[in-house]
């Protein structure tokens, strides 16, 4: 077998959700990773590979950072002490992490977004993205943008097998 066992150190991430809407919608500025505050259900369920990012969003307040409208669902081998699908988590970030990202939401007006919630080393963390919200004339830009760099893409791997194809031709 190559590589560590899954769930160890050095292990790769096992990814539970993604925001995907979220690269589309944002322009991301800066990333940080953070642990999360999480009840024994909720691991459970996570484990199981449920979860939702769409609609969530994170603050900071009194200096500590929290993050909103994440949906992990109840747990269905759980008991009377299963969690609520969307309580207010609180996440796990350096004090000068907190301090840097209080001075660029206010001062810019950038928001704090999940992108992607997963597992590293067994424990449950979170990318959040400092992100500033694009226009839909920015959308439209980037999309064209990515269309164009995918064309330019496929035509050199076309340009290539041509090349290869007419060597093969000449022998």
């Amino acid at each position: 077998m190559k590589g560590p066992e899954p769930g160890t150190k050095g292990a790769p991430h096992k990814v539970v959700a993604q925001n995907k809407k979220a690269r589309h919608d944002y322009t991301i500025e800066d990333v940080y990773e953070a642990g999360i505050v999480l009840t024994g259900t909720e691991v459970k369920s996570l484990r199981q590979g449920r979860a939702s990012l769409v609609d969530a969003y994170a603050d900071i307040r009194d200096g500590e950072a929290w993050m909103h409208g994440v949906h992990i669902p109840e747990y269905t081998e759980g008991t009377w002490n299963n969690h609520t699908p969307r309580r207010v988590r609180k996440l796990l970030l350096h004090r000068e992490e907190i301090e840097r990202l209080v001075g660029k939401t206010k001062e810019s007006g950038a928001a704090l977004i999940p992108l992607t919630l997963y597992f590293k080393d067994g424990r449950a963390k979170v990318e959040v993205a400092l992100a500033r919200g694009r226009k839909a004339h920015d959308k439209r830009q980037v999309l064209a943008e990515r269309d164009a760099a995918k064309e330019i893409r496929n035509a050199m791997g076309r340009n290539a097998k041509g090349m290869r194809a007419e060597r093969r031709a000449r022998r």
